[in-house]
């Protein structure tokens, strides 16, 4: 058997602070047995869509699956992305081959369409947009339910927190590692597998949530609630290491194992918030005189997080879902955009409104380059409070992503300087004047890097460590499943980390 373990998105600096420190010991030790790679991944500009590249073992262009909620050009509209066609995550492709497959809470996976073996999300917490509910054979999940209660549903939900929520996920999220840990050891224990897939979410939420302390508003908190915010982090990725551990007490010397990470944690830069206000100046071609783009963010900013999640949380998941993404563009006269800001909370995303193209385009292909070139410098000339830069580039997706489904990706990435922006008020340009934020943007203090992708491969007694032919690259996961699983990596682009003994 091979264990894929995903320790999902922690930050590289935190995690070797950590280690130096002594307090990963599973980490550690998995490191000195195996060999530690750096992995290049998609993450660099689109940080959701790592994980279906790692998932898939395809390229991002070729998958075409970035972020939860997706622009479709046919509808001229904004669905929720497991609504749109992918392709075999690597556990489908051995289902066709007839391997068996334990997972557990693929983090923005979707319920496979062909399963042998045991699928369950939603274990350690559930988030209705990344992490849902769901399991094949279906009632796997209320057998889960029955065992260890029923999940915490830990939504994330943007705009500023309070303490009191960061407390409760702060618990939510030192006990999810355990909560996993309790699944994989229930069947593994009854049931033999060529693959186990668990992914150890609560260290992703936390870096989003708990990197420090910006998001609130300090003076108001107790030194009991500084201290246990403040210690969070560290002490849920050391939740998760001790979970791995006991996970890994289950193997047998023969299985091999991969522990892993799509994408990197640091401090939040992201003015994702800000672009749609941003490009709607510069389309302008001045100031405007009242911030009529980001419906979303407008509504984000006018009702207080609690409220908007007390009425999600009263609606069906698929209705909620499908209300966040007509809320995305909603009012948009596609007769007038040239181009629109796609929903983002890294990364900006810039999409024209292309004819031929969208359903309702009306930029005719001609003008495409210039007038992509006329939004990059324009954004390029917008500045924090403080006078510095907020824009570090904007870049052509065309030059960076190209496959067989470059045409779901947006046209231009917008990247941030790497100044914290979790107190950051409005942005401006000389230009095209200033753009207030709304409420408090994501609320995060925490995002994603654009990189710090890793793996550690660990060969058990049936296999060996591959020599690479290039830089690994985070499509290798998935081809080292199929090697250690004697399953076809026909149409793969990856090469396996390890492979089987002769």
């Amino acid at each position: 058997m091979i264990c894929v373990i995903g320790f999902d998105s922690p930050s590289a600096s935190v995690l070797g602070r950590m280690l130096d420190a002594g307090r990963l010991a599973v980490l550690a030790e998995l490191t000195r047995r195996g060999r530690r790679v750096e992995l290049a991944t998609p993450a660099s500009e689109f940080a959701a869509g790592a994980f279906y590249s790692l998932y898939s073992g395809l390229e991002l262009a070729d998958h075409g699956i970035f972020y939860p909620f997706q622009w479709d050009a046919a509808e001229q509209r904004i669905r929720f992305a497991s609504e749109l066609e992918a392709p075999p995550a690597v556990w489908e492709r051995l289902a066709a081959a007839g391997r068996r497959t334990l997972a557990v809470d693929p983090y923005e996976g979707r319920a496979p369409e062909l399963a042998n073996g045991a699928f369950v999300s939603g274990v350690g917490f559930t988030d209705r947009v990344v992490l849902p509910g769901w399991s094949r054979p279906a009632d796997l999940a209320r057998e889960t339910r029955r065992r260890l209660g029923r999940a915490p549903d830990v939504t994330e939900v943007f705009g500023t927190p309070t303490a009191s929520r960061l407390l409760r996920l702060r618990e939510a999220l030192l006990a999810a590692p355990d909560r996993v840990a309790d699944v994989a050891s229930h069947h593994l224990s009854r049931e033999r597998f060529d693959l186990a897939w668990l992914t150890f979410s609560a260290s992703h939420l936390a870096g989003h949530q708990f990197w420090d302390l910006s998001q609130l508003d300090e003076d108001r908190l107790s030194p009991d609630e500084r201290e246990a915010i403040g210690s969070a982090l560290e002490e849920i990725y050391a939740s998760v290491d001790r979970a791995i551990g006991r996970v890994l007490d289950l193997l047998g010397p023969e299985d091999s194992v991969v522990i892993c990470s799509a994408v990197g944690m640091e401090v939040n830069t992201s003015r994702a918030d800000l672009l749609p206000g941003m490009l709607e100046a510069v389309l302008a071609g001045g100031p405007i005189e009242r911030d009529e783009s980001g419906a979303i963010w407008r509504l984000r900013g006018a009702l207080p997080s609690g409220l908007r999640a007390w009425v999600a949380d009263a609606l069906p998941d698929r209705v909620a879902l499908r209300l966040a993404a007509g809320l995305e563009l909603r009012g948009v006269d596609w007769s007038r955009t040239e181009a629109f800001a796609h929903p983002a909370d890294n990364q900006g995303y810039v999409r024209l409104n292309l004819r031929g193209r969208e359903r309702d385009g009306i930029v005719d292909p001609a003008d495409a380059e210039a007038l992509c070139e006329r939004i990059a410098n324009g954004l390029a000339s917008f500045r924090d409070p403080g006078g510095e830069p907020c824009v570090e580039s904007v870049e052509r997706t065309a030059d960076l992503h190209r496959g067989l489904h470059s045409d779901r990706l947006p046209d231009l990435v917008v990247r941030w300087t790497d100044s914290p922006a979790t107190r950051l008020e409005s942005v401006s340009s000389e230009s095209f004047g200033e753009v207030r934020r709304q409420g408090g943007g994501s609320g995060r203090s925490g995002n994603h890097t654009g990189g710090d992708a890793w793996a550690v491969a660990v060969p058990g007694s049936s296999a060996t460590l591959a020599d690479p032919s290039r830089a690994p690259r985070l499509v290798d996961v998935a081809a080292t499943v199929c090697e250690l699983t004697g399953t076809s990596r026909a149409g793969l682009p990856g090469e396996p980390l390890l492979t089987s003994r002769a």
